[in-house]
């Protein structure tokens, strides 16, 4: 039989390269022909590791080392589809080196771990692509370089499966682009050589020049000034050499219809199916792998609670508030109040609306993100006021006679374009048809909070004062969040006022920020963090907290384990945001953390499918299953990050981080840096002494803006650690 089934592989082996309708036909022969013992007729239930030969009732086969039920040392796998993995594997999992092979021919060869593509390998594809360099979870990234069927060459940094960071590309008709790419296209400060040795060295922007820049012809003539594809912010001067051809006739503008014409990213072959997507039947079940399991010292907590159990800590607070996995796990209802005619602030959305549609619909200047100095005087008294009969450059409206005021309109504007909103769904979000909603409370501060419609953007109403800090840091914030474009500090969209008429002439400040919680995903937990323990607990009765409520540092009982590389990003950036936050003397800024557990239905035991003897749900604990990799397109730092939570117990009160339990659970985080308008000053100071000479004084909000970046800092790297 051992002789047969090698045989078997090796034929397998030899024909890979066939289409995979002929690699099908020949797999069904084969196991409808074949005569071997059943996977059930094997059993080894002493735990060593033995050499077997298996064929699955689906028609796989296997032939290699297995421990106990499952591959464990070096072996071969074939699917009955043709696809084929003959290398290291780990308690069942494809984990080592080893080389996978698709019925088109394609394969890759390398590293695994968990099933994914992960460490360095080479993917040859059927139609002779080879990448060479570093895999995360199935997608390139990192160090790598690309050979691409129709001669093309990339060499350089690669994230997601796509050119991003610095990089080389070589087209086969001798064309080579230098430079900086992000998300497959140059984008930032590169070189473009011709073959003919003309060249252009510029900004880029999403595969074309935009910016300043400058095209050079071999013969020295050179035309320098701004470019984009649009001819109205087209403008330059020509400057030409001594050469007999001055280049004179030539249209700036053929540089995109020409020679940028000639410049073609190849996509290159894309992988229809991963070795982390096939499926393993490793028991008699034909309908269904089974149930992963966790190691016995790493019980799920919601096992323990399904069965009745609840998980308490020091204080008999426990873990999820004492009630059952279910309710707990509700997902958050829509908040606030929608504000309808008849509310006292009908006629501030009114105005609100009216105001942000004039100023964002208003002609855009140049869309280059250098701004100058003039751009971010707000000593600016322009004020445009909006009649309700209406005016030359406003239209009438039902509403009371307003003034409108914008704070530094190019630079939000250019803010918006830096974090990718589109001007006609931020205005649609913002004053569409659909009315706002107003959030039952004001925060700490006393100011109001607005939601628009679909959640995407928060509206807050503001202190002179804090507008004032705004306006003093916006130069300096500008330039950090276009230098990080992975940041973590709230995303501001908008700065304005609206002056009511009447004897009072009420102001009324206010500013457009991003919701950090809208997801499709539901927020079950909530968390606002300082590292400060002063006041920091829920004073709500477990019976009133939900998912809508935001609990506070003394609450959490979570330590949030992320993989490490995305651990060492979320580590630098903290510290980059810190050190700006430090800088402009800001202080009492917080991380907002939103937790969505990952539910799955509990698998039959001896049931069949469907519901399994209890009837409930659980956490999932299989981080495999959350890390799919069609998520990650949406997957960036403190957005949709799939994880694992380890639960704590602490030993007494104002124990900041508790013990680890070694009990887990996946959940997907949302987090960012909020509240970021509060100086130190001299009000703050004098909280700092009124409380210090009461409470302990490390263990209160206000102090320093030093310290309190050295505690922050502190804490968030304790609370989160990389998962080992």
């Amino acid at each position: 039989m051992s002789k047969v089934l090698v045989g078997i592989l090796k034929a397998a082996e030899a024909n890979i390269r066939k289409s995979k309708s002929l690699t099908r036909k020949r797999a069904i022969s084969i196991f409808t022909t074949m005569s071997v013992a059943h996977v059930n007729d094997e059993v080894n239930g002493d735990g060593d590791v033995n050499h077997t030969e298996k064929v699955f009732s689906n028609g796989d086969i296997y032939i290699g080392q297995w421990a106990t039920d499952n591959p464990h040392g070096n072996g071969k796998y074939l699917w009955s589809d043709g696809c084929m993995y003959y290398g290291e594997w780990y308690r069942g999992k494809i984990s080592g080196k080893g080389k996978f092979s698709w019925p088109s021919g394609a394969s890759y060869e390398g590293q695994f771990k968990n099933d994914y593509m992960n460490g360095e390998g080479t993917f040859t594809g059927s139609l002779t692509d080879t990448y060479r360099g570093s895999w995360v979870m199935n997608r390139m990234q990192g160090k790598g370089s690309k050979s691409y069927a129709n001669g093309d060459q990339y060499e350089g940094e690669w994230k997601k499966g796509f050119h991003d960071g610095q990089g080389r590309y070589h087209w086969s008709t001798g064309h080579q682009y230098i430079g900086q790419w992000k998300n497959g296209k140059m984008n930032g400060n590169g070189t473009m050589i011709w073959a003919n040795g003309n060249r252009f060295d510029g900004c880029w922007e999403d595969g074309l020049p935009k910016g300043n820049g400058t095209f050079h012809w071999q013969d020295g003539s050179f035309y320098a000034g701004v470019w984009s594809r649009d001819q109205k912010e087209q403008s330059g001067k020509f400057y030409p050499s001594s050469s007999i051809n001055p280049h004179d006739d030539w249209d700036p503008h053929q540089l995109f219809s020409v020679e940028m014409g000639e410049c073609l990213i190849c996509e290159g072959e894309e992988i229809l199916i991963f070795p982390s997507d096939k499926v393993f039947l490793w028991s008699s079940s034909e309908e269904k792998p089974p149930p992963r399991k966790s190691s016995s010292n790493r019980m799920s907590v919601d096992r323990r609670l399904s069965n009745g159990d609840n998980l308490k800590d020091g204080n008999t607070r426990n873990v999820l508030f004492g009630r059952s996995l279910k309710t707990t796990l509700q997902p958050a209802k829509r908040q606030g109040v929608t504000i309808c005619k008849g509310h006292k602030n009908y006629e501030l959305m009114l105005n609100l609306q009216l105001g942000i549609r004039h100023s964002v619909g208003r002609p855009a200047p140049t869309k280059s993100l250098k701004l100058k100095p003039t751009a971010f005087d707000t000593q600016q008294k322009l004020w445009t006021k909006f009649p309700p009969e209406g005016s030359k450059h406003t239209p009438p409206h039902q509403s009371c006679e307003f003034k409108w005021k914008d704070y530094c309109p190019l630079v939000f504007r250019t803010l918006r374009k830096l974090f990718n909103v589109d001007p006609a769904d931020y205005m649609i979000s913002i004053c569409g048809n659909d009315a706002l909603r107003e959030l039952s409370s004001p925060g700490k501060s006393g100011s109001f909070f607005y939601l628009t419609h679909d959640d995407k953007y928060m509206i807050k109403t503001m202190k002179k004062s804090e507008v004032k800090v705004l306006k003093r840091m916006l130069p300096a914030y500008f330039e950090h969040v276009k230098s990080f474009e992975n940041t973590l500090v709230t995303k501001f969209f908008g700065l304005h006022c609206v002056k009511l008429s009447g004897p009072i002439q009420k102001k009324v400040r206010f500013v457009i920020m991003g919701n950090l919680l809208c997801t499709e995903v539901p927020i079950h937990r909530r968390y606002d963090l300082k590292g400060s323990s002063h006041g920091r607990i829920t004073d709500k009765p477990e019976t009133e907290i939900d998912a809508n409520t935001t609990l506070k540092d003394l609450d959490l009982k979570f330590i949030f384990r992320l993989r490490k590389d995305w651990f060492q990003e979320f580590y630098n950036q903290v510290n980059k945001d810190c050190d700006f936050l430090e800088q402009e003397r800001i202080m009492d800024y917080s991380l907002l953390v939103g937790i969505s557990f990952q539910e799955s239905t509990r698998e039959a035991v001896n049931e069949g499918p469907g519901l399994g003897r209890t009837g409930t749900t659980r956490v999932s604990t299989d981080t495999d299953a959350v890390l799919n990799p069609a998520r990650w397109a949406s997957v960036r730092l403190g957005i949709n990050m799939p994880s694992r939570v380890e639960f704590t117990v602490r030993s007494h009160e104002t124990q900041l981080i508790g013990e680890p339990t070694q009990e887990f659970s996946d959940v997907i985080l949302f987090f960012g840096i909020i509240d970021i308008l509060q100086d130190y000053d001299i009000s703050k100071k004098l909280e700092h002494a009124y409380k210090s000479f009461q409470y302990d004084s490390t263990s209160i909000s206000a102090v320093d803006p030093r310290l309190y970046s050295k505690r922050f800092k502190d804490f968030m790297f304790r609370v989160f650690a990389y998962d080992s």
